[in-house]
């Protein structure tokens, strides 16, 4: 992340997409651990200025003001500021939004009024990054990042560490697909998911050996190798593994049956790899050749426009995180 100096700010971050969990068995006293891409697009961009009172404008506003606001009383910010929220990532789809729009306003502040915060304390005081730092990773370096999950008897005290981190190569490209018929189920999911989480069952022993062999021994490997063949296939296995594991809240592998049949769509005309991001509905698709991703997107649209309708897009991997550039 890189800044200047003076009384105003602009601060862009990324989103990112989920490939999935390591370890939800919980024997070893850590959960989750988190795999994860940061894209370039869509982002979240925050315009900041130093002001005597509290003012935040444009896109989600309402969650802006909150934490805006927790910022201010947890590190004691005397003084005001002026928000304007101009681009966000959507929401409650499974591309980080929240904790894109919390680190900005957060970092805004911090940087505006020259205060010493670190980044990680940052994100627990705004209530992010207790159980995946996958978002708070994105934005501080960007990448391919894959994180230790939390200890079980410290949740909510630390940030998840990060294990490993490697820059997406620059040839790689996400298609990626929201449809919108899914939409309404998964708000309903999301309405409910600290219960669920807070009362999940242990993943079986197995099932957590396997997902951590094939992220530890191909999905690493591969990717420190730009072997975009071997990466795709076992990072889709992953994610797919993983999928059964939730299917008794989400109904199958897969959210719903469009992103199942959109994923096929995917592997089956030019993806090396695809998977579901967090809970959907948003999936992706993963190639290394800007003619495959634009008929992708095509082909996408066609299938979309018979189930519902959805958004399309392709976009490249982000190695920088965020930016912020002050006047």
């Amino acid at each position: 992340m890189a800044s200047g100096g003076g009384l105003g700010a602009v601060v862009v971050a990324p989103a990112h997409l989920h490939a999935g969990n390591m370890d939800l068995t919980g024997d070893l006293e850590r959960l989750y651990g988190t795999a994860g891409f940061t894209i370039d697009y869509p982002r979240t961009v925050i315009e900041a200025y130093r002001s005597d009172r509290v003012t935040v404008t444009g896109e989600e506003k309402e969650n802006a003001e909150r934490y805006v606001s927790v910022f201010m009383e947890r590190f004691n910010v005397e003084g005001g500021i002026a928000i304007n929220v101009k681009e966000t990532i959507p929401k409650h789809l499974g591309m980080g939004s929240q904790t894109a729009l919390a680190l900005s306003t957060g970092t805004a502040i911090s940087e505006l009024y020259n205060l010493s915060i670190d980044i990680d304390e940052m994100a627990l005081a705004l209530g992010r990054s207790e159980i995946v730092a996958l978002g708070l990773y994105s934005f501080k370096t960007g990448g391919f990042i894959v994180d230790g999950g939390y200890r079980i008897k410290e949740k909510g005290r630390a940030v998840p560490p990060l294990l490993f981190r490697h820059s997406i190569p620059e040839d790689w490209l996400f298609v990626i697909c929201i449809p919108h018929e899914p939409i309404p189920a998964i708000l309903k999911i999301k309405e409910k998911e600290e219960e669920i989480l807070n009362n999940l069952k242990p993943m079986p022993e197995l099932m957590s050996d396997r997902l951590s062999r094939i992220m530890l021994m191909q999905v690493m490997p591969s990717i420190i190798e730009h072997d975009i063949k071997t990466f795709g296939k076992y990072i889709t296995a992953f994610n797919s593994r993983l999928g059964n594991f939730w299917a008794e809240f989400q109904g199958n592998t897969y959210c719903h049956p469009i992103v199942e049949m959109g994923i096929k769509l995917l592997l089956n005309n030019g993806a090396y790899g695809a998977c579901q991001s967090c809970w959907g509905p948003t999936f992706y698709g993963i190639m290394n050749n800007g003619e495959i991703a634009r008929k992708l997107v095509e082909k996408l649209e066609q299938f979309f426009e018979k189930q519902g309708g959805g958004d399309v897009f392709y976009t490249t991997g982000n190695n920088q995180g965020a930016s912020i550039k002050k006047w």
